[in-house]
């Protein structure tokens, strides 16, 4: 899949280089080292990389997929209210990263698009009721609430966009 740019996202790969993608977290960088192609395997999650054309193995950024279910009865009663009781199914973008050297181009906007994409293209499959992220700290908070995710309670860490939205 390519964006405007050229960029291509696309499951990762074993031709995929990892070690030299650093994006200034410790545990996501560390995650595509060591941990990506493990839950790939065990079916835990998916594991999507951007890369340039014209160098196929250099990864400059990534995202994970997967899903989980989210119970709301803690979230504001305004939302709360107009939900079912039991817990509804969602997407989880477990982790998101663009490397140091690509940062500040667009690409986390351009994976978290193409994130959206594919969960929508599911979505038509299958019920998922939102996208979900747990925000790693506060820039990240910042990013996914530029983009219409909110809280789903005050004391949360984690982000809600509700598919109806899009």
């Amino acid at each position: 899949m390519s964006g405007k740019s050229g960029l291509i996202i696309e499951p990762r790969g074993r031709h995929h280089d990892k070690a030299p993608f650093s994006c200034g977290v410790e545990s996501l960088d560390v995650y595509l080292r060591r941990h990506a192609s493990q839950d790939v395997k065990r079916r835990i999650s998916r594991v999507f990389v951007a890369r340039y054309p014209d160098n196929p193995m250099r990864i400059v950024g990534y995202y994970t997929l997967s899903s989980l279910s989210i119970d709301l009865s803690a979230s504001p009663e305004n939302t709360a209210r107009k939900l079912p009781k039991h817990p509804l199914f969602a997407a989880l973008i477990g982790r998101l990263a663009v490397d140091a050297s690509a940062q500040h181009q667009g690409i986390g906007k351009m994976l978290l698009c193409n994130a959206i994409k594919r969960t929508l293209a599911v979505s038509n499959d299958i019920g998922i009721y939102a996208m979900v992220v747990d925000a790693i700290n506060q820039d990240a908070t910042s990013f996914y609430m530029r983009y219409g995710f909110s809280r789903l309670s005050d004391s949360s860490n984690r982000l809600l966009l509700p598919l109806k939205c899009l």
